[in-house]
């Protein structure tokens, strides 16, 4: 007996009159439908239908073992046209290893993997998709900071910010440049006023020409 292979990622939309089916991707849902295919039974069986209201009797009894031939003729018929279409449409498709997927070669297929984008995902795509993401992210993130924290981390986002005053220990509640306990100056000085030399951050001393830095200003 000739087994028919059938996938679920399909819908049947034959009727009386003939076959029609749709094949689809099981991950983008996209598809092909195949064209319609006229049946002769289902065109034999209409016509002995009507003749069968018109005239009744002896045409009555022909519609009768007409439908009985049709419902074996249509059926085999049916299942010739599915496995044609199902033949005609499966180079379209692969079947994931993996997950045992239908999936269509166009969009959802990893040809160099030999796997369903499910799966092995292309990576430039999904390298740009998180790149996006954090970007959004980063968005919301300072779309929520106050004012002043924005101006931070605007103007200041590379200054080491201290928590406490090197002179007092005194805690600081914002990114001031005095302590405001006892006066001591937070901000270590950019450059030497001597040489111009850019002074490393808690330097003492100018590295370029030994000036104190906290006569530079």
């Amino acid at each position: 007996m000739e087994r028919i292979e059938f996938t679920r990622n399909y819908s049947d939309l034959s009727t009386n009159e003939g076959f029609q089916f749709e094949f689809f991707c099981d991950r983008c849902g996209s598809g092909y439908r195949t064209p319609f295919q006229a049946s002769v039974i289902g065109r034999v069986s209409g016509a002995l239908d009507t003749a069968s209201g018109l005239f009744g009797g002896i045409l009555g009894k022909a519609a009768y073992l007409g439908e009985r031939a049709r419902s074996a003729g249509w059926e085999q018929a049916h299942d010739k046209a599915f496995a044609e279409a199902a033949e005609e449409l499966k180079p379209t498709f692969a079947r994931c290893p993996r997950c045992s997927s239908w999936v269509c070669r166009d969009s959802c297929w990893n040809e160099k993997r030999g796997l369903c984008k499910n799966c092995a995902p292309d990576l430039g795509v999904e390298m740009s998709a998180a790149q996006a993401s954090h970007s959004v992210q980063e968005i919301w993130a300072h779309a929520r900071m106050a004012e002043e924290d924005k101006k931070l981390s605007e103007a200041h986002w590379n200054e080491t910010i201290r928590a406490s005053c090197p002179n007092c220990e005194a805690p600081l509640a914002t990114n001031a440049k005095f302590c405001p306990e006892c006066g001591a100056s937070l901000k270590a000085p950019a450059h030497c006023t001597e040489c111009g030399a850019k002074l490393q951050p808690n330097a003492k001393f100018c590295a370029e020409c030994g000036t104190p830095a906290g006569q530079s200003g």
